[in-house]
Parts: structure tokens; sequence; C-alpha cells
């Protein structure tokens, strides 16, 4: 990149709010660090709740501190791996905090993965202990002795619930299947047999700010999944970014909306290593449905919530949100897929609370990009300006890694101290993601004439119909503001004429009825003709990741094995 270029000028600086440094001085303070000073200055302090049941600080921290010394009592050393296979309950925080102590390497890993994908992760990882539910715990027994893993140790929903709900659990548990019996089997053990059984670890381990914290595994919507190094550095810069970012919310003062699930990059980082750093209460939603989400928000009185589309778009379309007052948020943090600019002004309207809309990756820990907190220097439908001392730059599709204007699409690059280390055990993907200390996003983007940067859509994703190319994006965006819609999305699928066509997969609002043609009519007003959809499909309700990511790639599977039969 020549140094006269526009990239390197950064004209996204004069927009950060005057209390934004355009650098940071990094303090060299880990996760285990940060913990310690939220409890020091907050040990009374809620740091955690779940379904009513309160842990402090004070609290939190003699839990890590004991679970410290059960993973040490069981021969985990530093840079050994512990996998933890948990949705957000109290256990999920402390595993992975006691892990973060005595330096161990920590995988997450999504419950709802299937017995393949997890043992691909685990044996990948070379996990040698796992932390999981009780619910899980007989199949992941069985599925053991292919993996390295020696050691399981089981929590349970119940564990942790205030009275009278702790009382009435057993009763009703199994028949709701919200518990499991777990069958005998050696070095198998009870969550909360082992923390009274140890006693606190109070010494950490010595690392380094360069040494692997995680291996976080990417989604796997592009291909197979690859484990994602992440420094000590990254988490830490990454929390230092975010502080920096919003300097309205203050130290002790707040309390998170922990929805986003702490097995996904952007839950870990902006709900719960946030959170715990900033000494804020943090409200865990283990099952973030419409339901749960405004009831937790009517009962807890949230300030901040990062949250995915979906979850927006859920609570926008439920009966009771009119019955909820949403007036205790102060700033949402939106990310990981495009938040249609008809949700923003819904919910925003509804709230009055202002909704930053982000941009980033796993394998940028994963914030890059954000919205500046503040009405007037937000833009909305663009994912805002890099963060502190993150470079960005959007270059030619052709493979040169060309500078291109400003306004053209490109694959954007992202260089930054948020950037990971590289894949575990995969130095070709890792050389051909990260070129002279650039990131490849794998993403069509466009930056401004101020700095501000749009994401078109992925590279795999764009669709050419016709020697035009389309970016389903710009489709999905003109459906969802159709006021009958309520999801979108839309694929490219064989044509013989034009290469590809567009077809459009639809979830209509509850009691609204339309058909292909009025969708089609409806896009005909907002898009040009070779971008029109040739097909439309009304479904009842698309493919999801757990974080509520569309799974355009399922999709366009599901369609493939459906012409070929």
């Amino acid at each position: 990149m020549s140094e006269k270029s526009v990239y390197m000028e950064r004209p996204w600086l004069k927009h950060y709010l005057k209390e934004v440094p355009h650098s940071i001085e990094y303090q060299k303070i880990f996760l285990k660090d940060y913990l310690a000073k939220s409890v020091e200055d907050f040990p009374n302090r809620m740091a955690l709740s779940f379904q009513g049941y309160n842990v402090t600080y004070a609290e939190l921290n003699t839990m890590i501190n004991k679970m410290a010394a059960c993973f040490t009592d069981l021969d985990v050393r530093k840079g050994d791996r512990i996998a933890i296979l948990l949705p957000n309950l109290i256990p999920c925080v402390v595993a992975y905090f006691a892990a973060v102590k005595i330096g161990a390497v920590v995988v997450m890993n999504n419950p709802l993965y299937t017995d393949r994908e997890l043992e691909h992760q685990f044996n990948d990882s070379g996990a040698k202990l796992l932390v999981t539910l009780d619910l899980l715990a007989n199949r992941m027994i069985d599925l053991r002795s292919s993996t390295s893993i020696k050691d399981i140790i089981y929590t349970s929903i119940g564990d942790y619930l205030p009275f009278p709900k702790s009382l009435l659990f057993p009763l009703v548990a199994k028949k709701k299947k919200l518990a499991a019996e777990v069958k005998p089997a050696d070095n198998v053990y009870k969550w909360k047999t082992l923390l009274k059984q140890y006693a606190e670890k109070t010494t950490s381990a010595s690392v380094e700010w360069d040494d692997v914290a995680m291996f976080q595994y990417t989604g796997g919507t592009t291909g197979v999944s690859k484990g994602v190094m992440l420094t000590h550095g990254n988490l830490s810069c990454q929390v230092q970014q975010a502080m920096n970012w919003f300097p309205m919310f203050k130290r002790g003062e707040e309390t998170t909306l922990s929805a986003l699930p702490f097995f996904h990059i952007f839950g870990l980082t902006t709900a719960m290593n946030f959170s715990v750093a900033m000494g804020w209460s943090n409200i865990l939603v283990a099952k973030p449905q419409p339901d749960q989400l405004l009831e937790t928000i009517r009962k807890h009185k949230p300030s901040f919530a990062p949250l995915v589309p979906t979850m927006f778009i859920g609570m926008l379309a439920h009966k009771d949100i009119d019955k909820v007052d949403l007036s205790c948020i102060k700033g949402c943090f939106s990310g990981s897929a495009p938040l249609p600019v008809e949700v923003i002004k819904a919910f925003e309207e509804k709230s009055g609370a202002v909704i930053v809309e982000g941009f980033g990756m796993t394998e940028t820990s994963p914030v890059t990009h954000m919205n500046p907190f503040a009405p007037d220097k937000r833009k909305v439908g663009s994912v805002g300006i890099p963060a502190p001392d993150t470079y960005a730059r959007i270059v030619s599709l052709d493979g040169f890694m060309t500078d291109l204007p400003v306004g053209e699409s490109g694959e954007l690059l992202i260089k930054g101290p948020q950037v990971m280390k590289g894949y575990h055990n995969n130095p070709r993907a890792t050389s051909e993601t990260i070129i002279d200390g650039w990131l490849r996003t794998g993403d069509v983007a466009r930056m401004d004439e101020d700095g501000y940067f749009y994401i078109v859509d992925r590279i795999k994703d764009m669709i050419i119909s016709g020697g035009y190319n389309v970016y389903p994006r710009d489709i999905d965006e003109v459906l969802y503001e159709h006021p009958k819609v309520v999801e979108a999305c839309s694929i490219g699928i064989p044509h013989q004429h034009r290469g590809e066509a567009i077809k459009a997969f639809i979830v209509l609002k509850e009691n609204e009825t339309a058909t292909a043609d009025e969708i089609i009519t409806w896009c005909e007003k907002h898009l040009a003709r070779y971008k029109l959809p040739t097909e439309i499909e009304f479904r009842k309700e698309l493919p999801k990741t757990n974080v509520g990511k569309i799974l355009r790639k399922d999709l366009r599977n599901e369609e493939m094995m459906k012409r070929r039969s």
C-alpha cells in the first residue's frame, strides 16, 4: 500500500468523538487482572445474575479460585487446552476465568454442534479437559474415547437458582428436559461437588502478551471450522478499545444484557469480557428468544445491550413489545450480520437508545469497526469507522491487493492489535489470510469520502447474473423494507442464459399473507432489473447460527441438492 493511499490518511479519524483517542497507549493488563481490579473495587456489586440467582464479584472470585485449584489438581498446566461446552450459565464464566488464571488455553464450543463437529474441534485443539452440561454429558462420555479429553466436569441449569426455583427444579426438570441423569464413568465429576472440595488457588500463571489465550473456532458458515488463535494481548487490546469507544459508560455503574452466547466471540468480548473489566452487572440469558429477552429487560433494566439483528427483529415482532418499557437501555451494539435500516429506526423509536452497528470477525477478536456513539455522527447502514489503532483498506478482487478509489467495492483488509496470531494447526490458511500483516476478511466492502465503511457482501456470496455482480445484501435490504416481511435471504441459482438468477427465501410476519408476484413487484420499485428475484419461497423460519446469523450457505446447499434430485 502506497504511503499516499487515501486509506493511510485515515479520513475516519475526524469523525471520532472528542473523548475517543486516535491511538491508545495499551497497558499490559491481562483479563485476570481486570477481574482482580473489579473484585477489589466492587466486591459486593452483583457480577452475574441467572434466573434471579445473583453472584457478587467477591463470590465470583472465590468460585474462580476454587475451580483454578481443581483444574490444576486434574493436571492441567500452562498451555494445556480446556474445552467449555456451555450456554450462558454462571459456570461458563467461572470456568473461562479459571482457565485463563492458570494459563490454560480456552476452547469455546457451541452446545448445538453435532458430535462430528465437536470431535473435530476437540481433536484439532487437543483439549484434555471438558466442562459441559448434564444434558450433554452422556454424549460427551461416549465421544471422549475418540478425542484427547481425559476428564469431564458437568454442571446443571439447576445448580444456581434462587428459592423457590431451586426447590421446584428437581421436580420438573427431567420432565421438561432441563436436566439429565449422568451415567457413571471414570473421571467424570459434578461441578458443585468439586467446588466444595477445593480451597482457593490465589496465585496465577505467568503468561506473556503474545501467548495464546484461547482457540475460537470459526462458525463454519463458509467451510470447515478453523481454530483462531487469540492472544492475551488481542483480548486485552479489544477490551481497551471498547473502553475508549464508549467513554459515557462508567465503571461499576451499568448492567449488561448478556443474550449473546459466550461461546461466540462477539458475546464473549462485548458482553462477558467487557462487562467484567468494567465491573458491571451481567444478566445471563441462556436461551435468547423474544419472550426471554423482553422479560429480562422488564425485570432487570439493563443499560447496555449487545445484540444481533434477529434479536431486535424478534422483539419488535413480539405481541408484548408495547407492554415492556425499553427506556432503561442507553445503548445497543449490533453486529454479526447486517442490521436492516427499518429495524434500527423502529427499535430506537421504542427504546430511545442509540444502536451502534459495527463489524468484526472471529479472526479480529472480533470488533474492527464501530459507528460513533452519537446520533449525529452515526451513519445508519454503515458498519462505522475503524477502532483506534485499526487500519482498513479496500482492494481489488483480482488477488493483487491493489487499493481501490473511494466509493468502489472490493475486499476489505484489516490491520490492528486485535488481529489473530493465526489459525491453529493450519499454517497454509494462515498465510493465505494474513499477508504482510493485513488480514483478508473475505468481505466485499466500500468506504465513503468520510471514511465510513459499508459491507456489501461476502465474496463467496456474490451472484453473477448476466455478467453483473449482484450482492445478496442489496436485495435483502429491499425485502426487509416490505411491511409484511420479517426475515429474508437471497441466493444465486443456476440459470440457462444469465449464468445465475436470484431466489429469495422469505419469512412473513405473523398472520400476514403474500404472493411471489407481490414480492417481486415490490422489488421492481427499488432494484435494477438484473437484481430482481425470479423465484420466491416462503418459509416459517430460516436456518441460523446460534447467534442468529442466517445461514445463506445452508439455503444454497439445500437448493442445489433439490435441483440435482
